[in-house]
């Protein structure tokens, strides 16, 4: 099929038309929220103030003994990254895993925490 002159006009108005388009939708003005939303989210100012919260809970959840020698440190994908001091502690939170993540998902619903992950090491600060 051949195409015709006027069919080509009408190509060339439609891609230039939305080349037009595509470059006005690239100019707008970003929201000033979305701006400050990615600005947060960056630098970390959020997450100061929920691990915070998250160092709270899991101390209330594990109780002084418990939290003495662990540290709740992210939730990552609906698990909670917790240190602890030494492999007792290590085994003795594993025991108890399943209370501490009802008590857990009580106290911080909006975490979305699915599972404690546990790892040995040096706890921050420097305590045990």
């Amino acid at each position: 099929m051949k195409r015709l002159p006027y069919d080509e006009a009408l190509m060339d108005v439609t891609t230039k038309r939305d080349r037009e388009q595509r470059r006005y939708h690239a100019r707008q003005p970003k929201k000033i929220r979305n701006v400050l939303a990615q600005l947060i989210s960056k630098r970390g100012y959020g997450r100061v103030e929920t691990n915070e919260l998250l160092a709270d809970q899991w101390r209330i959840a594990v109780g002084e003994a418990g939290a003495k020698f662990s540290h709740a440190c992210r939730v990552r994908r609906g698990n909670l990254e917790v240190l602890v001091a030494n492999s007792t502690v290590l085994q003795e939170l594993t025991f108890q895993q399943q209370q501490i993540l009802e008590k857990l998902q009580k106290q911080l619903p909006e975490a979305g925490i699915r599972a404690l992950r546990f790892r040995s090491g040096p706890l921050p600060g420097g305590s045990h």
